[in-house]
C-alpha cells in the first residue's frame, strides 16, 4: 500500500510539473487568412510558416508555442468577428496578417485599416504588455493607385499603434511561378520557408 502510495504521488508530482512546463510556454499567435493557415499544402501543420516557426523556436530553446489561427477566405471584417474567440487564451506576441482578401476584392482602404486597427485595440485590450507585429501586403500593380494606396495602409497602421512591421509578407515569394501555387496566389512549401525566413527577423528579435 506504502508503495502503490509513493508511486500515485510520483505519477501526480511529474504531471503537474509537466503541466506547470508546458503552461510556461508563452504563445505566438498567427491570426491570419489562407496564407497563414497554409491553404493548399499537403501538411498545414508542418509546412505553413508557422510551423516552420514553432521549429525555429524549438531549435532555440525559447520558450514559446505556436499557435496557428489562420482561416481560409477570411478578411479583415471577418476576423475582427472572431477576435473575441480567439481572446479567450493567453497571447504574448501576436502577428496580424489579414487584408489579403479585402484586397483581392477591391474593398475601401479604410475600411480595411479601421477593421484591423480595431482587432489590435481588442487585442491590446486583453493584455496591455503584448507585443503586436502588422504583417505586411501588395497588391498586383495593375490594380493602379488602389495597389498603392492598400501597400501603404501597412506601416501606416503599425506606426499609428506602436506594433512592429513586417513589410512584406510576400518579400522573395510573390510573383515567382516556381515559390506558388498554381493559382499564383498561395505559396508552395517551398514558398512557406522563404515566408518564415521573412518572419522570422522581425520576429526574433522579439522572443528574448
Amino acid at each position: 500500500m506504502k508503495l502503490l502510495f509513493s508511486l500515485f504521488f510520483s505519477l501526480l508530482t511529474f504531471t503537474a510539473v509537466t503541466a506547470q512546463t508546458v503552461d510556461s510556454r508563452r504563445t505566438v499567435l498567427f491570426f491570419g487568412d489562407s496564407l497563414t493557415a497554409g491553404y493548399g499544402l499537403d501538411d498545414h501543420t508542418e509546412q505553413a510558416f508557422p510551423g516552420l516557426l514553432q521549429k525555429k523556436i524549438d531549435a532555440e530553446g525559447l520558450p514559446y508555442q505556436v499557435v496557428n489561427a489562420g482561416l481560409s477566405g477570411d478578411t479583415s471584417a471577418g476576423g475582427l468577428r472572431r477576435i473575441d474567440w480567439v481572446l479567450r487564451r493567453s497571447i504574448d506576441v501576436f502577428v496580424l496578417e489579414l487584408g489579403g482578401n479585402d484586397g483581392l476584392r477591391g474593398l475601401p482602404v479604410d475600411t480595411t485599416k479601421a477593421n484591423l486597427q480595431a482587432i489590435i485595440e481588442k487585442v491590446r485590450a486583453r493584455n496591455p504588455k503584448v507585443r503586436i507585429i502588422v504583417a505586411g501586403m501588395q497588391m498586383p500593380r495593375s490594380m493602379g493607385n488602389y495597389a498603392s494606396e492598400f501597400s501603404a495602409l501597412f506601416p501606416d497602421l503599425a506606426q499609428s499603434t506602436g506594433s512592429l512591421l513586417i513589410p512584406f509578407l510576400l518579400e522573395g515569394v510573390g510573383g515567382i511561378p516556381e515559390l506558388n501555387l498554381p493559382d499564383g496566389i498561395h505559396p508552395t512549401a517551398k514558398g512557406h520557408q522563404r515566408v518564415a525566413e521573412t518572419v522570422w527577423r522581425v520576429l526574433r528579435p522579439v522572443l528574448n
